[in-house]
């Protein structure tokens, strides 16, 4: 992960400075995606041997910013006015899934130390150990800890093995051994100006840009049949039996159309942008072709040949080539209406990628390299206070309980305008936490800076590295959830709630009492992810219901108890900021104290009932309303029997968790709610009127 960008111009004059140029591009226009590194990989200066005129293939690399890979190959003094008139360049955004965040572990990665093919690669190979351990029984060295270098080894080794192979065909074998997801290209000195691109659940696309009119705006499969035995794999792949081998009959047959490719005229410029985003593309050209699972692109003297690695039943045998009529800014969106609606459904990534490489689950423990430095000191608080605005100051609420549980120690959440009008009293042995998705909130910071005057030490929780909260506090934690636009906040929700938890268990890791309650805890944040996809398969259900029972009502009361009461306010915050409709979220204790003056027939009201140990108090608050001829929408627990459905407007179920987890599951319901509420209204989700995504002014 996490962007990919690929660039091969054919009867182009392009110097190495443009290549360079467009390749380092291309990569900016990615940077929304979030990443922690990037590289490229291009013709070098030099021969590659006395055996061949081609040019050995260059690979610079730089943890950090596009910015800083920029001056990393600034650095290094290349004869940028050499000209190409045909040339492949490949470049990577990485966001760390295997390894840590180094410049070894950065893309593109090689074969061996003589480039003799490099990869870049989104997704995760599940099966990299199996393949690494024999690939070394080969001889193969490895320096990265990246699954990608097996897929660099992977193409090496089988080249070796047999290097009459074409290009795409050497891309066959080594895609048989490959299972998980992927989205990658090669680049390879044995094969100059070619390149191979291939997909399995990550996306891919290639923009094509020529002057001329193309023979064919639509590019035909080629099935690839192979007489060696195949196997079905569980993710759908097809695989050689023979494990590593390459087929006793490694000739190929093609099932070939007349018109098979897109095919310039003779000698006729033509350039390919290859993407896993169409933002890096839209500025170079708007004809575009989407690949499909298991296709194999290849892009070879100015034309694109598309093969199939395995054929699909139903699966179609063109690759028509669109016109993007969007701007950039749509494209962005991936396909979506509206970023917060693509933002509630990144949910499982942006959860997984917040506890990517800090919880080990199969041992059950957790590792903030953020806050290392100041365990011994955070573990000494007196107190833990908690400063926040908005939704961050509803994380902060839906952990307060598990944060008591596990430290037993003290904690207070404020608001960060409550805090300074109240000015309480701050001490050197408090730990205040502050938690924020820009790191930028006016309130916030004032309140840090009152912190820090009173000798407290102060963590910071925040999405945007370099944001004023983070540099300012002592130490922090990066929610990892990456870029949000939408201005109501959804995705960083869920990754500040994880981030928190996270900080509570590494916090109080070392109370031996705490270990059987610290691996029910892990084992449900592994779980976190399928859930929420699960949840957002009911989206059609919940849109219906939404404007069946909520549309043009005047006001919505949203009741919650326990760890639920956090839900019940973040639900009520987001139907009131984008669809317009006031609501109020409800602490379920609190209804008989005047709350129940307002339900009747007319009021809709959203009700979190799924189990936990407050579930008893809070059937018997559905049950007060509905005596009062209200009608809830209940968000409940898969099959629990004791909600009584039949006086209910609605159920919502959600898979179980555990209690301090629950909340993660049960706001994915109401998010969709709020924002298919704004769609019924003709508001844009998006873009709420009075409200900015970065509150930085009091």
């Amino acid at each position: 992960m996490c962007g990919i960008f690929g660039y091969a111009n054919y009867n182009v004059g392009k110097s190495r400075g443009q290549i360079i140029d467009t390749l380092v591009e291309g990569l900016s226009k990615l940077e929304y995606r979030g990443y922690d590194s990037a590289g490229i990989g291009i013709d070098g200066e030099k021969e590659f041997d006395e055996s061949t005129s081609a040019k050995e293939i260059a690979v610079y690399k730089q943890v950090g910013k596009v910015a800083n890979l920029k001056d990393e190959i600034k650095s290094q003094n290349l004869n940028t006015s050499e000209t190409f008139a045909n040339h492949v360049g490949i470049a990577h955004t990485r966001w760390a899934t295997h390894g840590g965040v180094t410049q070894t572990n950065c893309h593109p990665q090689p074969s061996d130390d003589r480039n003799e093919f490099i990869v870049v690669h989104n997704g995760i190979i599940t099966n990299y150990r199996e393949l690494k351990t024999f690939l070394k029984s080969k001889g193969h060295t490895f320096r990265s800890d990246t699954d990608t270098e097996v897929i660099a080894k992977l193409f090496k080794y089988y080249f070796d093995k047999d290097n009459d192979l074409e290009f795409y065909q050497l891309a066959k074998e080594v895609l048989y051994q490959l299972q998980g997801s992927y989205g990658l290209m090669v680049k390879s000195i044995h094969y100059p100006n070619e390149l191979v691109a291939t997909r399995k659940g990550s996306p891919l696309l290639i923009g094509v840009k020529s002057e001329q009119k193309l023979k064919v705006d639509f590019v035909d499969v080629e099935f690839i049949s192979d007489p060696a035995t195949t196997t079905q794999g569980t993710n759908g792949s097809s695989y050689s039996n023979s494990f590593l081998t390459l087929p006793t009959n490694s000739e190929m047959t093609l099932r070939k159309s007349e018109s098979r490719a897109i095919l310039p005229d003779y000698n006729k410029p033509i350039e390919f942008f290859v993407s896993s985003d169409a933002s890096s593309v839209i500025e170079h050209t708007k004809k575009v072709l989407f690949l499909e699972d298991d296709d194999i692109a290849h892009i070879d003297n100015g034309e694109l040949h598309i093969h199939r690695a395995a054929k699909a039943a139903g699966m179609s045998t063109t690759r028509p080539v669109h016109t993007l009529e969007m701007q950039l800014a749509e494209i962005m969106r991936g396909g979506y209406d509206h970023f917060m609606l693509k933002e509630i459904f990144e949910q499982p990534d942006s959860t997984f990628n917040t506890m990517r490489g800090r919880i080990d689950f199969k041992n059950k423990s957790i590792t903030l390299g953020g806050i290392k430095e100041f365990l011994t000191s955070i573990r000494r608080s007196r107190r833990f206070q908690m400063i926040a605005c908005g939704t961050s100051y509803h994380s902060c609420l839906a952990v307060r309980s598990l944060f008591e549980e596990l430290t037993e120690v003290p904690v207070s959440v404020d608001l960060a305008s409550d805090f300074l009008d109240r000015s309480p009293p701050i001490f050197r042995d408090d730990t205040c936490i502050f938690v924020s998705q820009s790191g930028e909130t006016a309130d916030s910071m004032m309140a840090l800076k009152r912190c820090r005057a009173a000798g407290a030490l102060t963590v910071g929780v925040v999405n945007s590295v370099g944001s004023s909260i983070s540099r300012e506090t002592d130490c922090g934690v990066h929610i990892n959830a990456g870029p949000e636009i939408g201005v109501a906040s959804t995705k960083a929700y869920t990754s500040q709630y994880i981030a928190l938890v996270m900080l509570a268990l590494q916090i109080s890791n070392h109370v031996i009492t705490n270990a059987k309650r610290h691996q029910e805890i892990i084992k449900g944040l592994e779980e976190i992810p399928t859930q929420i996809e699960k949840i957002l398969q009911q989206s059609k259900k919940i849109k219906e219901i939404s404007e069946k029972y909520l549309h043009n009502k005047q006001s919505i009361l949203v009741v919650g108890r326990g760890y639920q009461y956090a839900s019940a306010l973040e639900g009520a915050l987001k139907i009131k900021e984008i669809s317009y409709i006031h609501s109020e979220g409800i602490q379920a204790g609190e209804l008989k104290h005047g709350v129940l003056a307002l339900v009747d027939d007319k009021l809709p009201i959203v009700a979190f009932a799924t189990q936990d140990s407050f579930s008893a108090k809070l059937n018997s608050a559905i049950q007060q309303i509905t005596a009062r001829d209200g009608r809830p929408i209940i968000i409940a627990t898969e099959g629990d029997k004791l909600i009584d459905r039949s006086k209910a407007s609605a159920v919502i179920e959600v898979p179980k968790s555990v209690d301090c987890l629950q909340g993660l599951l049960n706001i994915i319901p109401v998010q969709l709610m709020s924002y298919y509420l704004s769609v019924a209204a003709g508001n844009n989700p998006d873009r709420p009127r009075n409200l900015a995504k970065s509150v930085t002014v009091e």
